[in-house]
């Protein structure tokens, strides 16, 4: 019999009032609805909070530049084992490319075709967009592009410091300190989004006052859009790919559920990195396979992220009505296929990539982040999820290529 007495009650109650009040989702829907009530009632003062979002925004991008170095540096350099597993490396990036394009693609189509950002309301308009990109909303130049931006500099330096460090004789030493500089740095941006909630609030109480309530109307399409295409994506797109080789992807969900949770919970897919590993070398997939993959994917295969990236673009050029056109929305898919190779597996790594992106495109108002700030967070736990699920599933799918792979074994608690 299980009895539960007042003490033991109480308890619970106040452990699970502290897990709410310290957690950052919590705060920032606090301050999600209170920026849309001093926006509804006091628009004066709404209008005023703008400051608090475009400061946010403006310290987030100063994680822009170390973040994708670090990242791309770590990532290439981590391929020396390459020359050991040589096809498994081809195979996973060919596989990495190709998959993530393809969530990119998918994540153009929807916005594209339901156009989450388009406001049929009379009268409501986000303005010329010239006047946030002071005038620069011109043809898309990829020569100008690949003179002149400064996060394709980072990456092109990036990737020749990566290659250069696999021949380094003190590669190992290397690779160390830039692991410890990139904790600090991440551990860094970690604390500036606990100012989330006030960059949230900020832009939020700015949008409704100036824009009045109609525009949750396109947030809610937006995440609405985002979440339905990335379970379509899983089901789809990796449960067809799973079942060429006869597994069931909710066989896999099953088996992971635990590592699902525990991103959902904390928001990173990276938080779940060790446990993953663990349980796919006791499904079957091969140590090497498992070392390889894995970490790779962590930085080149963020299916999740591609899709946010792709549709949140797309939906800020609605807003602020700019016209794409096919060649550009091609563009588009082009510059995110280099810009979220940076986006690690970490909370907020993927708003920087956006606001990456957009400054790359020079066409669509960087300003629109602000827009994003207040459901970011909630959208935050879709991009993770499916990015865990993306690299499980690139795992299995190497190893199977590979004939590297022992009797499928989903027994979660086999050792």
């Amino acid at each position: 019999m299980n009895i539960t007495t007042p003490n033991s009650s109480s308890k619970a109650k106040k452990s699970l009032f502290r897990t709410v009040v310290t957690n950052l989702t919590f705060w920032v829907l606090i301050a999600i609805i209170s920026g849309v009530l001093l926006g509804h009632f006091s628009p004066e003062n709404g209008v005023k909070m703008e400051f608090l979002g475009k400061r946010f925004i403006q310290l987030i991008s100063l994680f822009i530049g170390p973040i994708i170095f670090l990242t791309i540096v770590l990532g290439i350099s981590g391929m020396g084992n390459l020359k050991k597993v040589g096809r498994i490396g081809v195979k996973a990036l060919t596989y990495f490319e190709v998959v993530s394009t393809v969530a990119l693609a998918i994540g153009v189509a929807v916005a594209y075709l339901f156009k989450p950002g388009k406001i049929d309301k009379s009268g409501l308009t986000f303005g010329d967009a010239s006047q946030y990109t002071n005038g620069a909303a011109k043809d898309f130049s990829w020569l100008q592009f690949f003179l002149s931006n400064f996060t394709l500099q980072v990456l092109l330096a990036a990737i020749i410091c990566g290659i250069a460090l696999n021949f380094y004789q003190k590669r190992e030493q290397t690779i160390l300190v830039l692991e410890r500089f990139s904790k600090v740095v991440f551990f860094g941006l970690k604390y500036v989004m606990y100012l989330a909630p006030i960059g949230a609030f900020g832009g939020m109480a700015y949008t409704i006052g100036k824009f009045g309530l109609a525009t949750l109307i396109p947030l809610g399409k937006l995440m609405l859009c985002v979440y339905l295409t990335m379970a379509l994506f899983v089901f789809l797109v990796l449960g067809s790919i799973l079942r060429y080789y006869k597994i069931s992807i909710l066989s896999i969900l099953k088996y992971i559920k635990e590592e699902l949770l525990l991103v959902l919970g904390t928001s990173s897919s990276e938080a779940a990195l060790p446990s993953i590993m663990v349980k796919l070398e006791r499904m079957g997939c091969s140590k090497s396979v498992v070392g390889l993959v894995i970490p790779t994917g962590y930085s080149f295969n963020l299916d999740g992220t591609s899709i946010y990236l792709s549709m949140s673009v797309l939906f800020i050029a609605q807003l602020y009505d700019v016209h794409l056109s096919f060649f550009e929305i091609l563009t588009v898919i082009g510059i995110l296929m280099i810009t979220s190779k940076g986006a690690a597996g970490v909370t907020g790594s993927g708003f920087i990539v956006l606001a990456s992106t957009l400054t790359a495109l020079h066409k669509i108002p960087v300003e629109g982040l602000a827009f994003l700030l207040g459901v970011d967070k909630f959208m935050s736990e879709a991009r993770a999820i499916t990015n865990l699920i993306g690299n499980t599933v690139a795992t299995i799918i190497i190893s199977k290529t590979e004939r590297d792979f022992t009797e499928l074994n989903l027994d979660p608690v086999s050792e």
